[in-house]
């Protein structure tokens, strides 16, 4: 039989265009297989909260810590620009600016802050201890813990150019956030590749909130305003309208992360109760910090016991300012500085948050006033848990 012979220069060819082949296929192949998750370097933290609710509080917990970069609501910079907006219109333009500010990208700020810039042109920068060490500032050391008033005399005139530096030198980069009244406005963030983000939603007795809110009234006159769509006007708030926005929204917020949520959610959502933080304070923050995958240092247990064991409610004067106070007495103040009419309309405003989030409500001013009478339930009784959630 005669034999064929194939030159070797052509056997060659074949071989070479069938690995060509096959590589082509594994590539296409793998285009549709699930990818390994890698996740981003840095851990990217939101602390999502409302207004007077105990979050410039948990913002600190965090900012004081050396491996956090934290910033203390940036959105403020939207708000005020974009004031004549609601809050609704203003939800994309908010999740824009705190992914940047996750990605270390401070070119966002321009839309907002054209003019050549300091780091003190930016909202509450004095609250971020990473504003306030180097790299951003050379007065502290990362492992200080900072104050604002020592802040702002020591490192406000450095530039700005200064916050995008030191964002990327942190593993974990924590941002407070007020302006968020829907979670499912957050689902982009949590599927983004670029993004290892966790949510941590701090809530409040809508009472205790309220007490706190009327110490602060015209502070709070313009975002309330935002919330309420009036285009641009002010508003005092007098009849609880913007409470109940408050209350339905954290309802809201807790119900979608909890009731049937999407997948990408799990283990990224922790619910907090500043009542719970206060009370026991190390469990609860050393709970956050597993979160967040942070471990607790000797330096800030001390500062956290001191901060926590002050004198007193604190002054008025001191409502946006982190100050060593009674925490419990704090988290009690409203029952004895509220009338029970004004319990009995917040309690019609907010029933549904008040059951769902976990605190008692009271039928008497005899209730309100009795400090041995707990109206914060037990946390086991509404504690979420995704051992039971069984994805579709």
């Amino acid at each position: 039989m005669a034999r064929i012979r194939i030159p070797s220069t052509i056997v060659i060819i074949f071989v070479t265009v069938q690995i060509g082949f096959l590589l082509f296929m594994y590539a296409q192949y793998s285009s549709f297989m699930p990818q390994s998750e890698e996740k981003p370097s840095q851990v990217h933290i939101l602390i999502l909260s409302s207004w007077r609710s105990g979050s410039s509080f948990v913002g600190q917990l965090f900012s004081q810590h050396p491996s956090v970069f934290y910033l203390m609501e940036p959105a403020w910079h939207v708000w005020v620009t974009m004031y004549q907006n609601s809050a609704k219109v203003l939800h994309m333009a908010v999740r824009d600016l705190v992914r940047s500010v996750f990605l270390c990208d401070m070119s966002v700020f321009d839309a907002y802050m054209p003019w050549k810039r300091n780091l003190s042109d930016l909202f509450q920068w004095a609250a971020s201890r990473a504003l306030c060490s180097a790299p951003a500032c050379d007065s502290f050391q990362r492992t200080d813990i900072t104050s604002e008033l020592a802040c702002k005399t020591l490192c406000g005139r450095y530039p700005f150019s200064k916050v995008e530096e030191a964002c990327k030198t942190y593993s974990h980069v924590v941002i407070k956030e007020v302006r968020f009244f829907d979670l499912k406005v957050l689902y982009p963030l949590l599927t983004d590749p670029s993004l290892n983000l966790k949510i941590i939603h701090l809530v409040r007795d809508p009472r205790a909130v309220v007490k706190s809110r009327e110490q602060s009234v015209k502070a709070l006159a313009r975002d309330n305003g935002i919330v309420l769509s009036t285009n641009g006007t002010k508003v005092e708030d007098s009849k609880y309208k913007v409470i109940q926005e408050v209350c339905r929204s954290h309802v809201q917020i807790y119900e979608t992360a909890t009731l049937k949520p999407p997948n990408f959610l799990k283990d990224r959502y922790l619910m907090v109760r500043f009542e719970d933080l206060v009370r026991e304070p190390l469990s609860e923050i050393s709970e956050m910090y597993k979160f967040a995958n942070l471990s607790l240092t000797p330096r800030l247990k001390s500062w956290i016991y001191n901060i926590t064991h002050g004198q007193g409610p604190g002054k008025k004067k001191e409502a946006f300012k982190i100050t060593s106070r009674d925490a419990v007495s704090v988290s009690q103040a409203w029952r004895n500085a509220l009338s029970f009419q004004k319990v009995k309309k917040i309690q019609e405003l907010c029933k549904g948050a008040i059951n769902i989030l976990g605190y008692q409500l009271v039928d008497s001013e005899k209730e309100q006033r009795d400090l041995t009478l707990n109206l914060v339930l037990p946390r086991r009784q509404n504690q979420f848990s995704w051992s039971s959630f069984n994805p579709k």
